[in-house]
């Protein structure tokens, strides 16, 4: 297969090094080693496709591997062959047991299961990184995932902070229970409130029958609220209320109902800016600001690229049935100059576009679309002569648009008047980083 496997050899006193190097360590393979379990986990146990270690007579490291590697595949190797431990170790978890020394056959037999659990569409999204920055952001993971603790993400758009979310819940005590999700920002300040608490039939014009909130479906669960700096005051004194007293009450019920729920929160804006202009309650702040996790942005996890771009790659390949493909020298070092203003999801969408065109086996750096800025090419457009009429961009109208017509419009006759949904709207404004501008009377 053209994608590159990631794959981590922890040994110390068995010579495996050498004989998985001569088996494994091809254009297809990037192996990293470790001498101790310990040091496995200051390196990072996220984003590998598959890890191999030397195990003891009391089947140490793999317990606590598996334990720790978040479903990712686990081979166990020991120089005895004692079937007692094979059968132990298997039982706890271990997807594979080998006695060493083994031949590049037993190996490669071995591998091909997983090459093949590999490509299963059924695996959940993982998050993916080795640079410091992740190794601290997998540590505090780890730390606040089986609290109760409130947890604040903070990131650029396109970072991965629902991923993250995901990541917490699934360490939780609370797993087996529901994760619901909502984008305060693509709900109209209207229906928001309806949207978290339910409301009883009649409550308002349009409500014809009695429903459930988010909050009420999160019960016993985890509650995300993606771009909570866009939620209106009205609900934000409301989510206080259920925080504080663990009740919420649908609108149009004179009645409330006990619900315990964990909230993750996540946004891209400066939360204590919004408080100094009155659009974010402090006191709500405090609640959510318990934990604090910050994702970095792609531009500054540094070979990390390397390892998302051939999970992406991988990932396109599949959902569009197409054999594997892989990234030339000169591609790759193009997406490591890129700033990714987008992010992940700009570098999903990029590599997404390039399976699409390429007609080989190897995707080459005109198909990813991506346009570096010429060095010196703003002193140029200065220096031109101004007196041609300037030719206007799409990008540009909408950011004029949105300017002049934000103060006096809802986002809904804004998007009734370009022609485009709500939620698109709300995009738009993402990308050309013009957050909602709420109204203090409000």
């Amino acid at each position: 297969m053209a994608e590159r496997n990631h794959i981590l050899i922890i040994e110390d006193k068995i010579a495996l090094s050498a004989s998985i190097k001569r088996c494994l360590n091809n254009k297809n393979n990037n192996l990293f080693k470790a001498d101790s379990l310990n040091e496995a986990i200051k390196q990072g146990l996220g984003g590998y496709s598959l890890i191999i270690a030397e195990t003891n007579e009391d089947g140490h490291p793999i317990v606590e591997l598996i334990e720790l590697a978040r479903g990712t595949p686990v081979i166990a190797i020991s120089k005895t062959p004692d079937i007692k431990l094979a059968i132990s170790l298997i039982k706890q978890g271990a997807d594979n047991f080998l006695v060493a020394p083994f031949t590049d056959e037993e190996l490669t037999t071995c591998l091909e299961k997983f090459s093949l659990d590999a490509t299963s569409s059924s695996q959940p999204e993982t998050i993916i990184g080795r640079s410091d920055s992740m190794k601290r952001l997998f540590s505090r993971i780890d730390k606040v995932a089986p609290t109760n603790s409130s947890v604040l993400i903070l990131g650029e758009s396109g970072t991965g902070k629902e991923l993250v979310a995901q990541a917490i819940h699934n360490q939780s005590d609370r797993c087996r229970k529901a994760l619901v999700s909502l984008n305060c920002a693509a709900i109209p300040e209207t229906l928001i409130e309806s949207e978290l608490f339910g409301h009883e039939r009649g409550a308002f014009t349009g409500a014809t029958k009695s429903r459930m909130g988010l909050i009420e479906a999160a019960d016993n669960g985890t509650l995300f609220l993606d771009e909570i700096g866009e939620l209106p005051l009205e609900a934000q004194a409301r989510l206080l209320r259920v925080l504080q007293g663990g009740e919420v009450r649908r609108i149009g019920s004179t009645h409330t109902l006990k619900v315990n729920i964990r909230l993750i929160a996540a946004t891209h804006r400066d939360l204590l800016q919004l408080v100094e202009e009155k659009l974010f309650r402090l006191d709500l702040y405090y609640r959510l600001d318990v934990m604090q996790l910050n994702l970095p942005p792609l531009r500054e996890r540094g070979e990390d690229l390397n390892l998302i771009a051939d999970h992406c790659l991988k990932k396109a390949c599949q959902q569009m049935n197409k054999k594997s493909l892989d990234f030339s020298d000169k591609a790759r070092h193009l997406m490591r100059s890129y700033a990714w203003p987008g992010n992940i999801r700009e570098l999903e969408n990029s590599v997404a576009r390039a399976v699409i065109l390429c007609e080989t086996k190897v995707i080459t750096p005109d198909l990813l679309c991506i346009q570096l800025e010429a060095p010196g090419a703003t002193d140029e457009a200065e220096t031109t002569d101004s007196s041609e009429p300037e030719v206007l961009s799409l990008e540009n109208y909408l950011y004029n648009f949105i300017l002049e017509n934000q103060s006096s419009m809802t986002e809904t006759q804004m998007a009734m008047e370009l022609g485009i949904s709500r939620k698109n709207l709300w995009q738009k404004r993402q990308k050309l980083n013009l957050p909602r501008i709420k109204s203090r009377d409000r």
